[in-house]
């Protein structure tokens, strides 16, 4: 019996109908264990970004079964959607997607804020604003920007950027870690130190799937799911 994080089966998406219908998803089949280390690769107009839309909550499937840590979220409403999403998923986004005003700290520290809002059914909403403050320099420190906590996005670096943006995406303790084309806007030397920072969450346990089309970057996961035309290969 394996311990399947994610369960998808016979998922399908189809945008429009009739003649202008658009199948991005036919019927796709993905497991990926706790602990695994998955990318999603496949060219442009594949329907990897569709399927990471879904697993990342953001969107719902048109059909077929999401199970996601035991529980099936392919037919939640949008508001249990997001409550998923805060406290199950962990995003890191080619863009860091940082608010610019804030400092690193506040910027790591934004989920927490927001699950407080989930009834703090995760155990966040019972934290006082020193605990948070707390959580998220650790996981600063944890990503080696210890020295950078009250830094903006403008004062750091792309490569530093996206560290924040990890710290953010580790603060509830997901169940996965979702990375879209996490080094897409960043240098031979930044990329590498942002792959060995999820190597190393891998080794301590994280499961991460990233969706890349850069073979490099794929090179680096434990397995390759490869989709094309809307289905895996």
């Amino acid at each position: 019996m394996t311990d399947n994080v994610i369960e998808i089966t016979n998922l399908t998406k189809v945008y429009g109908s009739g003649d202008v219908a658009v199948h991005a998803l036919r019927g796709v089949d993905v497991q990926v264990e706790r602990g695994e280390f998955a990318a999603i690769m496949g060219p442009s107009g594949s329907g990897k970004s569709t399927l990471m839309n879904i697993l990342g909550c953001l969107d719902r499937p048109t059909g077929g079964a999401y199970v996601l840590d035991g529980e099936d979220v392919s037919r939640l409403s949008k508001d249990r959607l997001a409550g998923v999403r805060n406290q199950k998923i962990g995003f890191v986004f080619q863009s860091y997607n940082l608010l610019p005003r804030l400092s690193a700290v506040k910027n790591v520290m934004l989920p927490l804020l927001y699950s407080g809002h989930h009834n703090g059914s995760n155990g966040n909403g019972h934290l006082t604003t020193e605990q948070q403050v707390e959580r998220a320099i650790a996981a600063l420190e944890s990503v080696g920007l210890g020295d950078r906590v009250h830094h903006r996005p403008n004062e750091m670096s792309g490569g530093q950027q996206q560290r924040v943006a990890i710290a953010r995406a580790l603060i509830n303790d997901p169940s996965i870690i979702l990375a879209d084309e996490p080094t897409g806007n960043l240098d031979t030397r930044s990329s590498e130190e942002i792959m060995d920072i999820f190597h190393r969450l891998h080794d301590q346990g994280a499961t991460i799937v990233m969706v890349t089309h850069d073979p490099e970057s794929g090179t680096h996961a434990g397995r390759i799911i490869t989709i094309r035309d809307g289905q895996i290969v």
